[in-house]
């Protein structure tokens, strides 16, 4: 990145594009020292005896290796010396005539790791100037070291092969004969011994404590305290008789202390020696921070609590105690170390209004307890009312409601009467609608217009109808479509198929929306609760599809589309109980299913989940043959069903299947493919969207949709079971796989499709639709395959 930057600033013309350039390239504006030699923030002085002071090096903070060498003159080396050197890493002073380090000369130089102090005139060296250092390496061969106590650290390094120093081989003089370091013999030359009454003590907050530590060795050391930076008030006392102590009260401790280090430590010319104790501070809960509710991906509410012990931490919702469940949980993000403070969130799992209100963190251990109140905003009520209060259907008119008693039994006749009117008249309306569309039906064949619409039903060879089981409020259709749009109608307004006493109104205080699952063109689905239901269950739970827009033409797609649903009875059809039209918005309620859809289903429990999911997710075990076979008899199933009543669904896919408990597989969605899976779709004009890749040739040239065109996408489906979910075509662009189909091109077989499969995808995608295999014997196939698998599977070339 840096070249890049460099390279644009020489581009400049001019002085002015040279100095950027230099600016860039040579961080180290001070000029190199005469007889050194520079490399970026590496500096080399070799030269003999051109080194007087190491104030030729001025100001070069970016420096991080420092070679001196040859300097004879060089006897010295003190802090004012490095100080300027704060980045240096690396140092190396060597055939110098150095005979003294002052204890103090790396103060400023933290990040130093390697120092080859090797060959020079050093009789002692202390330990304190390499204290603190993260040091790797100390290279201190070829020096004068006199054998006495203030060398038998660089024995002890020696001894715990500290800084490399065990691989070197150090000498030292005793008086004219040199011996090696690690064989020299000091007496009475040891580090401190020390030692605390309490290693670790617990105690309350506001409480006062005394500590001691005992000091003893030889050479004598010095010692004291070393106390957290924290609010504390000690008082350090020392005894000398008859061994040395240092006495450290602590008065009102504070929570701050608790679990902090507080040292002791003691040190003389052979090292220093610490002993460590924690205290443990008991003291009430606390709420340390609690925010407003984020949308991550799940919404939080973060939190920082603290206590000894360890709080207890529960919620409220509304005053009332909440039990935490999978989609309502507390999550601890953080426990940090050396304290007790824990940081936290409230997850919550796609809440929707329901979840709207206070949230009170209740935290309490045996010493106190604390809470703290947020609300939580998560989204607007979609209901245009309280779902949760009662419906009043007034029949009376505006002026009757300041009605007294004295005419209650005349207002509960006239109720009476107005009721048996009003049935009256819809008996006779239902009747003499009745008369009239078969008048019109029989009438209408021998009209142009009705012989038209025949025409069109005659060319299809069934009774088409198309099947778009959630798709109010789709994309407008073009002309083709709009042919078929009307069979649906034709079809629709026949009584023997369609009525709408028949579809099941639920009332709205009965649904509880839990969160939302999904948004597409039409409105929103929401998981919810409903009551009274089914006789088997009180309550149980449903996907609730809310219609977004409530003008005339989606009011009656609804109307339709509900009676179209109702008829739909079937196992592998996804169940419809029924709408909701008291209020706004208007609602379907559907069988939920627990796993979704097929397609994001399939590569979940395919070969390259974790992949797909990141790493994150927990590995649910790959679909075996068996278990692809049956999830693909149960679509076979749902689509002889649809065939029989001569529905076409244009739009058969994984994605718009839905798969419940114990693998059961169901046709049906919830509009939201268009939206989740947008690039299954190829965009036509203005706002249609078709699914080309499962679409054949007649459907993709002529949009010619029939039970035949569903065969074809049926084929499709197996290509994407046997393949975990891939999309057809995936290395194609959509007017790649417009050309291949349309060319007569297939799906290449699957690694993992036995051939008795892929035989029945190939009698799917026969290009005459006349030719491809029925539904029934699909069917019938796919069965026999249950009950009797292949023993093996064909390997690909």
């Amino acid at each position: 990145m840096k070249s890049e930057k460099a390279s644009r600033g020489c581009g400049k013309p001019g002085a002015l594009g040279v100095l950027l350039c230099l600016a860039v390239l040579f961080p180290l504006v001070v000029p190199c020292p005469e007889a050194c030699r520079c490399y970026g923030t590496s500096v080399q002085c070799l030269e003999p005896n051109t080194l007087r002071s190491f104030s030729v090096f001025g100001d070069m903070e970016n420096l991080t290796e420092l070679i001196i060498e040859n300097q004879k003159d060089l006897v010295e080396l003190t802090q004012l010396d490095m100080k300027n050197f704060k980045e240096l890493k690396n140092l190396t002073i060597s055939y110098t005539g150095l005979r003294h380090i002052s204890v103090d000369a790396f103060k400023m130089n933290p990040r130093m790791t390697h120092i080859n102090l090797s060959s020079n005139f050093l009789v002692t060296l202390s330990w304190r100037t390499f204290y603190n250092l993260p040091l790797q390496e100390l290279i201190l061969t070829g020096n004068q070291f006199h054998c006495s106590c203030e060398v038998r650290w660089i024995q002890l390094w020696q001894e715990s092969e500290q800084a490399d120093l065990g691989n070197q081989t150090l000498t030292c003089w005793v008086g004219q004969e040199e011996i090696l370091l690690e064989a020299m013999s000091i007496s009475d030359c040891e580090v401190p011994a020390v030692d605390v009454t309490h290693e670790n003590l617990t105690l309350l907050e506001g409480e006062n404590v005394t500590l001691i530590c005992t000091v003893a060795g030889n050479p004598p050391p010095t010692a004291d305290w070393i106390i957290p930076a924290v609010e504390v008030y000690p008082s350090i006392e020392r005894s000398e008789e008859p061994e040395m102590e240092i006495i450290l009260q602590l008065f009102n401790v504070s929570s701050t202390l608790n679990k902090q280090n507080i040292v002791c430590m003691a040190e003389n010319i052979v090292g220093p020696t610490l002993a460590t104790l924690q205290l443990n501070v008991l003291f009430p809960a606390t709420i340390l921070s609690i925010q407003d509710a984020v949308p991550q991906h799940f919404w939080c509410i973060p939190f920082s609590v603290d206590g000894n012990p360890r709080p207890h931490i529960q919620w409220q919702f509304n005053g009332t105690t909440m039990r935490e469940n999978d989609f309502i949980y507390t999550k601890i993000l953080e426990e940090s170390e050396n304290t007790t403070s824990l940081h936290g969130c409230l997850l919550l799992n796609k809440p929707t209004h329901v979840n709207n209100g206070n949230y009170t963190l209740v935290v309490k251990n045996f010493l106190g307890s604390a809470s703290h109140t947020v609300f939580g905003r998560f989204m607007d009520n979609p209901f245009s009312f309280n779902p949760e209060e009662p419906i009043v259907v007034s029949l009376s008119p505006a002026s009757g409601v300041n009605s007294t008693n004295g005419n209650t039994v005349e207002a509960v006749e006239e109720h009476t009467f107005g009721v048996s009117v009003a049935v009256g008249l819809a008996v006779f309306a239902c009747l003499f609608l009745s008369v009239m569309l078969v008048v019109l039906n029989k009438c209408g064949r021998h009209s142009k217009f009705g012989h038209n619409r025949a025409a069109v039903l005659a060319q299809e060879d069934d009774l088409a109808m198309s099947l778009h089981f959630m798709n109010l409020g789709a994309s407008p259709l073009s002309c083709a479509e709009g042919k078929l749009d009307g069979l649906k109608t034709n079809f629709i307004e026949n009584p023997q198929y369609f009525c709408d006493a028949c579809v099941h109104h639920i009332k709205r205080r009965d649904i509880t929306l839990k969160w939302e699952l999904g948004e597409g063109a039409f409105g929103k689905v929401f998981l919810a609760e409903c009551c009274n239901l089914t006789a088997e269950d009180e309550k149980m739970l449903v996907a609730v599809k809310a219609l977004k827009e409530a003008n005339e033409n989606a009011r009656l797609d609804f109307q339709r589309e509900a009676e179209l649903l109702t008829v739909l009875q079937h196992e592998h059809i996804v169940k419809f109980y029924g709408v909701c039209t008291d209020g706004e918005p208007l609602i379907m309620v559907f069988e939920y299913m627990k796993h979704g859809d097929l397609n994001r289903f399939l590569r979940s429990h395919g070969p390259d989940a974790k992949i797909l999911d990141n790493g994150n997710s927990q590995s649910y075990g790959q679909l075996n043959l068996s278990q692809m076979l049956q999830i693909a008899t149960q679509i076979a199933s749902g689509m002889v069903y649809l065939a029989s009543l001569h529905f076409v669904h244009r739009d058969l896919a994984t994605r718009n299947c839905l798969v419940g408990h114990n693998l059961v597989v169901k046709i049906g969605d919830f509009g939201m493919s268009r939206d989740i899976y947008s690039t299954d779709y190829y965009r036509v004009g203005g706002r249609t969207m078709l699914p080309i890749r499962w679409m054949p040739p007649e459907s993709i040239l002529y949009r010619k949709f029939t039970t035949d065109s569903d065969i074809w996408s049926f084929g499709v489906v197996l290509w994407e079971i046997f393949t975990y979910g891939k999309q057809p075509w995936y290395q194609l662009s959509n007017n790649e796989a417009i050309e291949c189909i349309t060319q007569g091109r297939e799906l290449e077989r699957p690694r993992t499709c036995p051939s008795e499969v892929y035989d029945i995808m190939e009698g799917c995608w026969q290009r005459e639709p006349q030719q491809r295999l029925n539904i029934k014997e699909i069917h019938s196939r796919l069965q026999a395959l249950v009950k009797a698998p292949p023993v093996y599977l064909d390997i690909l070339q």
